[in-house]
């Protein structure tokens, strides 16, 4: 991969509908580059596949943040599934290093938000936490203004 395929992946990152006559235009590139490249990086599994983001994806969460969280034991997946059921948990992942599982939480209220670090804290297995509120977010490939 190199400057003009990060530019291409860029460039869909901002507008992932963007034609390829439009894509041309904006990296000053020929219709026929733009479409080969893109076809490459598909083949090459650099580009996974394109998706839609949808008004219920960016619900209005207020407070959102995340929560790594340290599991005693062997209790990684009992409590990964018992987190997957939480409505106020966006995503939960396995990860590696310190932490063994990292949370999305999104609440209305930071009462609410304060009420589900508490819910998994108490969680039988859990032995330490350390959360971050989420400031502010861009748009990965996004310029800051």
């Amino acid at each position: 991969m190199d400057t003009t395929d990060e530019a291409i992946l860029a460039a869909l990152r901002d507008d992932a509908r963007a034609s390829l006559s439009d894509l041309a235009a904006a990296l000053r590139l020929s219709r026929t580059t733009v479409r080969a490249r893109l076809a490459r990086l598909q083949q090459s599994g650099e580009i996974l596949g394109f998706t839609v983001v949808t008004r219920s994806d960016v619900r209005a969460d207020p407070v959102r943040g995340l929560m790594m969280i340290e599991i005693e034991g062997r209790g990684a997946e009992r409590i990964t599934r018992t987190l997957a059921g939480m409505a106020a948990l966006r995503a939960v992942h396995s990860t590696n290093g310190r932490w063994d599982v990292i949370v999305e939480i999104g609440t209305k209220t930071l009462e609410e938000f304060d009420e589900v670090l508490a819910r998994i804290r108490k969680l039988d297995g859990v032995v330490a936490s350390e959360t971050s509120l989420l400031l502010k977010t861009r748009k990965a490939g996004q310029a800051a203004p």
